[in-house]
């Protein structure tokens, strides 16, 4: 319990805590309700002007729609055929994210109805590629993709918003021993944003992929023998990146980057990893999970300034938990 809790817990009546813990979920969230329309009531429109002004969750992105929405229907037409497009709820389940990987609830906007606010649309995949999984058969596999503005609780500092677009692959498939099974998700991941990056930005941008084995020495072998000649040599180059740190306890086995530049002046677009995701989410141990996305409103922004090739484009808790970073995937650290 941190001390903003304690000094809220200190103005309750004694046994407020323990009558509150024992109501029924309908209850609460019945109690909670009627708590937001009576705060509503009081509401004034001078209050909601200065609220849209003032709150990081309610102001508008900065990006424009028309340059965005170029840029994702780009993404849409180099999308691998294996990839099903799924339409994502604004809202989904309490905990879908904190209950699978090492996230703070902090870090998510939770509602009053038993859900949050998406926030990560890689775990809301995840739990759609466990669901048609269990209807598929042992040797199936689902490849999921999904463009949404996510909201983050988190604060990222001065000039950055609180919500922001992603453009998430998330692929699950059974184990086919060797590492066979995680060679096949990287390949189909990396040659997909390899892609896109090839196609949307000039060379002169430095795009890179970056790649970095976490624990899974039997991975590594096959990222050597089989995801790097599956590859080639052609196109924006992939790096190993052994000294990153952060993602490990997030991710297994190995973890990637997609980024422009280099040193101070390098961007991230996206990252991505392999997962346990579904595995838990099936209880099927065999189970493996790759997920992976990227900023569209930092590409877009990317793609106009850099003049590339097809945009549409005109003018703390948990600090080791994956990249929850403002822009990228998997992110609610940093």
């Amino acid at each position: 319990m941190d001390d903003a809790e304690r000094r809220v817990w200190g103005r309750l009546p004694g046994g407020a805590r323990a009558a509150l813990a024992d109501l029924s979920p309908a209850d609460l969230r019945t109690l909670l309700l009627a708590v937001a329309r009576d705060r509503a009531a009081e509401v004034r429109p001078a209050d909601l002007v200065r609220r849209w002004r003032a709150d990081r969750f309610t102001r508008p992105a900065a990006a424009d729609p028309r340059v965005l929405a170029g840029v994702e229907a780009r993404l849409w037409e180099l999308l691998p055929a294996e990839f099903a497009g799924v339409s994502l709820s604004p809202v989904v389940p309490l905990g879908t994210c904190a209950a699978v990987a090492p996230v703070s609830q902090n870090r998510i906007v939770t509602t009053l109805r038993a859900t949050e606010v998406l926030s990560d649309p890689t775990n809301a995949l995840a739990v759609e590629a466990a669901v048609r999984r269990r209807t598929q058969p042992a040797d199936g596999a689902v490849h999921l993709a999904a463009c949404h503005r996510v909201l983050r609780a988190q604060d990222f500092g001065p000039g950055w918003s609180a919500h922001f677009r992603l453009f998430a692959l998330v692929s699950s498939a059974r184990d086919g021993g060797s590492g066979r099974t995680e060679a096949r998700l990287l390949t189909l991941h990396l040659a997909h944003w390899r892609r896109v990056l090839d196609t949307l930005l000039p060379p002169s941008a430095g795009a890179r992929l970056r790649l970095t084995v976490l624990d899974g020495p039997v991975v590594a072998e096959r990222i050597e023998d089989t995801v790097r000649p599956a590859l080639g040599p052609a196109g924006v180059p992939l790096v190993d990146e052994p000294e990153r740190r952060r993602g490990r306890g997030y991710y297994v086995d190995a973890a990637l980057r997609i980024t422009v530049g280099e040193g101070a002046h390098e961007v991230e677009l996206g990252d991505g990893g392999l997962t346990d995701w579904t595995a838990r989410l099936t209880s099927d141990g065999k189970e493996r999970c790759l997920v992976s996305c990227l900023s569209t409103e930092r590409l877009a922004a990317l793609t106009d300034a850099l003049g590339g090739g097809g945009g549409g484009g005109g003018g703390g808790d948990d600090a080791d938990a994956g990249p929850w970073r403002h822009g990228t995937p998997a992110s609610v650290v940093e």
